[in-house]
């Protein structure tokens, strides 16, 4: 069983800035990659932004230049640093983990979301 818990969501102003952390816990073999989705209200879950396990990482086109994800091996922890938030970021958004939980199971886990709201 793997846990992923997310904190850092909150109310914002355009243009400011959020953090947010996600922790996998549990029976953690290994993890391949950790991710970002949002999801706004009406729309169809995204990807925003993923980091793999030999750090490689990919945006969503509107995120670039604007998003950092990064991540925490020892910590079993992925971060979204969030710059310069326009409106349209508004969504609630999930943490995202495919892991292995033994040498030759694996499964993407999904943690419960945290709200962002940018308001203009």
């Amino acid at each position: 069983q793997v846990q992923l818990a997310e904190s850092g969501g909150g109310l914002v102003t355009a243009g400011g800035s959020l953090g947010l952390s996600c922790t996998a816990s549990g029976s953690i073999f290994s993890i391949v990659a950790m991710g970002w989705y949002r999801q706004a209200p009406g729309k169809q879950r995204e990807l925003v932004a993923t980091i793999n396990n030999g750090g490689a990482t990919n945006y969503l086109d509107s995120v670039k230049g604007r998003f950092t994800i990064s991540r925490d091996r020892a910590l079993n922890t992925v971060y979204l640093q969030m710059n310069s938030l326009k409106p349209d970021d508004t969504g609630v958004y999930y943490c995202n983990g495919r892991i292995y939980t033994s040498m030759t199971s694996w499964d993407d886990f999904w943690g419960q979301g945290t709200q962002v709201t940018v308001s203009s």
